[in-house]
């Protein structure tokens, strides 16, 4: 009897220690698997960086602040909170806008964003603190003209570099009775005052004088007879 009754006892305390032992590994392998959590610290940081670069990033320029204005633009004047002073503007052909209040001011030759500061400082004798914009509505400077016997005479963009040839070309070429000995540009120097630059067409395309076709400024005009 006693050695059956110590049996029992030995086979429930082994029992038990298998019990336990599957709770342990169950405990265990329920850490093991458990998800790390992200760190705070890396992701704070990550998040401030950011927002640093995008401080520091530049803001672009305007699309026209290099652009340099020239006769016969149109520009957008914009005097915040003065409605008065906010107006579109030609360019003149002496190169000069007008406004209320400063009269005058030069505008060929300067970008927007130099212009916008020489009207600033000419309004602050009138507007506490002025904050002006300007905005090139009509670029009508970068343009040449082709009269006479072309195919499409007309007005044309300027690009860097177009030459008396090119003009022609860009207007579709010379008609069948087109003087080519009597080609000539128009330039105008100063208002009212213009200089006259010939071209000989059968010339150049024999290779000679090859100097007369020049380099076209904005608003020059060839004129083909």
């Amino acid at each position: 009897m006693a050695g059956g009754v110590i049996g029992s006892r030995a086979l429930h305390a082994f029992l038990i220690c298998l019990v336990l032992s599957a709770l342990s590994g169950s405990t265990l392998k329920g850490q093991t698997s458990a998800p790390s959590q992200p760190d705070s610290t890396a992701s704070n940081s990550g998040v401030t960086s950011s927002s640093t670069q995008a401080e520091n990033t530049p803001k672009p320029a305007r699309p026209d602040d290099t652009f340099v204005i020239g006769n016969d633009d149109v520009l957008s004047v914009n005097v915040w909170k003065e409605p008065e002073l906010t107006k579109q503007v030609p360019v003149r052909t002496d190169g000069k806008i007008s406004l209320p209040l400063i009269g005058e001011v030069q505008a060929a030759g300067r970008t927007p964003l130099q212009l916008e500061q020489d009207i600033t400082v000419k309004l602050q004798s009138y507007i506490t603190d002025p904050q002006v914009t300007i905005i090139v509505q009509e670029i009508n400077s970068l343009k040449f003209n082709v009269l006479g016997q072309v195919t499409k005479p007309g007005s044309y963009p300027l690009t860097t570099g177009t030459t008396v040839v090119d003009a022609i070309a860009i207007a579709g070429g010379l008609k069948d009775f087109a003087k080519k000995k009597d080609i000539y540009v128009l330039r105008q120097i100063s208002p009212g005052n213009e200089y006259r630059f010939t071209f000989n067409y059968n010339q150049f395309v024999k290779g000679k004088n090859t100097k007369q076709n020049i380099v076209l400024k904005p608003h020059d005009t060839v004129v083909v007879p």
